[in-house]
């Protein structure tokens, strides 16, 4: 019997889908799956979650919730982390602070001032997990869905023995989406995506074996409006980005530095809205008013059994299942794989999942205007991880100083004083800092 555990089930719809996912491979029938999280009501319901699922498949697979972390841990093979720090209040802070001081973020959990701070509040907990891995299952295999993702998996990788990668669905969703848009079947797609997470790139995509490049070009005219951003990338760089329209418009300085741009490239093709918090608060809260009724209007229907497209299953499959290879972009360091971005940095490329564990692949030199943009990105990652792990807020300020969409659009004193703002702002969640100054 294999154990796979769960911090962060709370994150109900996701918990369920992995779940799903899982039993569809015969090595986990009969897997223990551990639920762990905070919160105890949305702890019961991704457990109702959970035994529905394995009661219609007629699995012979246990159930446990707690929320005691070492328990769930416990001889894991396998662990899957989905957990968030503080409320959407806190996270607000992420989005208020910088729209006051003129830089408009539109998600704020990957990277910019506000994906840094969620990494510096994050990380703590993370390494904190790991610790637990390497007492209770240092053999396990973990997986990472929490954001700030390549912040995030270089430090844990930089400081923990623990197996771990970080997963993000935007490379084969986009690749789906790619396909959908030149008329191609996606099992006729062959892709090598590589670059760092949110801001990897296709470097080749081909249909059935010929470069289809040139119908995404076409394609691009012709959806435009859908992807504004991203489309507009491609016209200038040529090469499709995986992160959407939404999230790609904060890690440039391109789109979001003036209000004439962000009406013109931001407010209409992205999904978003600018200041995209300010709805997304309404939003989120509404969910917290509804998120049980949405519960028991799916336990009141038919459960589907069906595999998705999540990675995870798969990599636990081939690692500790029944031996299948699988190949798929993780996030891991950069130590040979991509010749001109930064060495020790976390980058996306495609990995190999085997009964050995994880074997990046190489990828080569990356076009130079795309290392360019991607590597000072991974520069900044690097530089505000150092600060994190150190506690050195002058690390955080400077990693700040060089984000292209602060520096597009605040001095330096500027920027100092906005990020002196969000240290204040985020003082409970920093224990590693003794100062701010």
């Amino acid at each position: 019997m294999k154990k796979i555990a769960f911090i962060g089930a709370g994150s109900v719809v996701f918990t369920r889908n992995l779940v799903r996912d899982l039993m569809t491979f015969p090595a986990f029938q009969d897997a223990e799956i551990a639920l762990m999280d905070i919160d105890a009501e949305k702890l019961m319901y991704a457990e109702k979650s959970v035994k529905k699922i394995i009661a219609a498949g007629s699995y012979p697979a246990k159930v446990t919730a707690t929320k005691n972390r070492a328990e769930a841990l416990e001889n894991a093979d396998g662990v899957l982390c989905t957990i968030g720090i503080g409320d959407i209040h806190v996270w607000g802070k992420d989005m208020e602070i910088p729209k006051k001081y003129g830089v408009d973020m539109n998600i704020g959990d990957t990277r910019g001032v506000s994906g840094i701070f969620r990494m510096l509040r994050t990380l703590p907990v993370m390494l904190d997990i790991c610790r637990d891995i390497e007492t209770y299952c240092p053999d396990a295999i973990f997986l990472n869905y929490t954001n700030p993702m390549a912040m995030l998996c270089r430090a844990m990788q930089g400081k923990t023995k623990v197996r771990v990668t970080g997963l993000c669905h935007s490379v084969q969703n986009t690749a789906a989406m790619l396909a959908e848009w030149i008329g191609a079947d996606m099992e006729d797609i062959t892709y090598t995506c590589a670059g760092i997470n949110h801001q990897a790139f296709y470097l080749d995509y081909r249909w059935k074996g010929k470069d289809a490049y040139p119908l995404i070009k076409e394609a691009v005219e012709q959806h435009y409006q859908e992807e504004i951003v991203r489309n507009e990338m491609f016209r200038h760089l040529g090469y499709y980005v995986t992160e959407s329209s939404g999230h790609a418009s904060e890690y440039v300085a391109w789109f979001r530095k003036r209000p004439d741009l962000i009406e013109k490239y931001c407010t209409h093709g992205t999904g978003w809205n600018p200041g995209v918090y300010f709805a997304a608060m309404e939003g989120y809260e509404e969910r917290e008013r509804t998120w049980r009724q949405e519960f028991l209007d799916w336990a009141d229907n038919p459960t589907n059994l069906v595999r998705g497209d999540e990675y995870a299953a798969y990599i636990f499959n081939a690692v500790f299942g029944d031996g299948t290879l699988y190949k798929f972009n993780g996030n891991v360091r950069n130590f040979g794989l991509i010749d001109n971005l930064p060495k020790g940095c976390c980058v996306e490329v495609p990995v190999l999942a085997s009964r050995a564990g994880f074997e990046p692949m190489h990828v080569g030199k990356m076009p130079e205007h795309l290392a360019l943009l991607t590597g000072t990105s991974a520069q900044i990652e690097e530089l505000a991880v150092e600060g994190a792990l150190t506690g050195d807020p002058q690390k955080i300020y400077q990693a700040c100083y060089f984000d292209p969409l602060c520096s597009a659009v605040l001095s330096l004193a500027e920027i100092r004083t906005m990020v002196r703002e969000m240290f204040e702002a985020n003082r409970q969640y920093l224990p590693q800092f003794k100062h701010f100054d």
